[in-house]
């Protein structure tokens, strides 16, 4: 989603003056569109971050994550032949979506300790395994089924593989698109910018963005959700009757 270089500006220069009485805020930022409408045919969008800085100069990093969701991991072994479940871990708070993007590769601009401290980065990423009990792994196989965890994710197109692109004009203005796919879960999810100046955050600014169903698709959704027992009947008795529609072309 392409926009004038004219039409960003004056969009950052709003930002500025709607942040100009609080001069503590050294970085403003917003969303083109803070709800996405995912429909049947909805097969991924792109939402524009644009903000502002102060006078100071830096580096912006963009951390886009939501909704939390538990995963469970499954380790398979083939025994006999046949493929069993032979460990589990379990995760929870874990990003259905994780993206993040900077003006700068992180290894220059960010020390790691701050990007542990506030999780930028899928390696900074806080993934605790847990058995069943609740109680923790062992280092190595937590290490292991985290590991899976990521390339799941990575997969599914739900964790970007690589640094997203941050872009400035006249330094103080910012820019980035960020690219959801198909997959994307519905939920809520927080776009996080943060300002950094020789290795330390100093300023940050959180904006939200939903992600829903919308239409005949979010009707469905709902039901299935809800009403998870007349939604399996109805599923059930659909597929019969499309069975014996097809039976009947056929004998014809």
């Amino acid at each position: 989603m392409k926009r004038p270089r004219a039409l960003f500006a004056a969009l950052g220069l709003c930002l500025l003056a709607g942040g100009s009485a609080d001069a503590a805020r050294p970085v403003v930022a917003d969303l083109s569109n803070h709800l996405v409408a995912i429909t049947t045919g909805f097969s991924g969008t792109h939402v524009l971050v644009f903000g502002a800085t102060d006078e100071r100069k830096g580096d912006i990093v963009m951390v886009v994550r939501g909704p939390q969701e538990t995963h469970v991991v499954r380790e398979k072994t083939r025994l006999a032949g046949v493929w069993m479940n032979r460990t589990e871990a379990y995760f929870s708070q874990v990003p259905a979506f994780y993206a993040v993007a900077a003006t700068a590769p992180l290894d220059s601009i960010v020390p790691p300790e701050v990007r542990k401290h506030h999780q930028i980065g899928v390696a900074a990423l806080e993934l605790s395994a847990t058995n069943s009990d609740g109680r923790a792994l062992p280092a190595d196989e937590a290490k292991r089924f985290r590991e899976a965890l990521i390339r799941l994710k990575s997969r599914a197109g739900l964790y970007p593989g690589g640094l997203g692109n941050v872009t400035t004009l006249e330094n103080r203005l910012f820019r980035a698109e960020l690219d959801l796919p198909a997959t994307v879960p519905v939920g809520s999810y927080t776009v996080e910018v943060f300002f950094v100046q020789d290795g330390g955050v100093i300023g940050a600014e959180i904006t939200p963005l939903f992600v829903s169903k919308t239409g005949f698709s979010a009707e469905v959704f709902d039901f299935a959700m809800y009403h998870a027992v007349q939604y399996a009947l109805a599923a059930i008795a659909f597929a019969a009757l499309s069975g014996w529609g097809i039976a009947l072309v056929f004998r014809r």
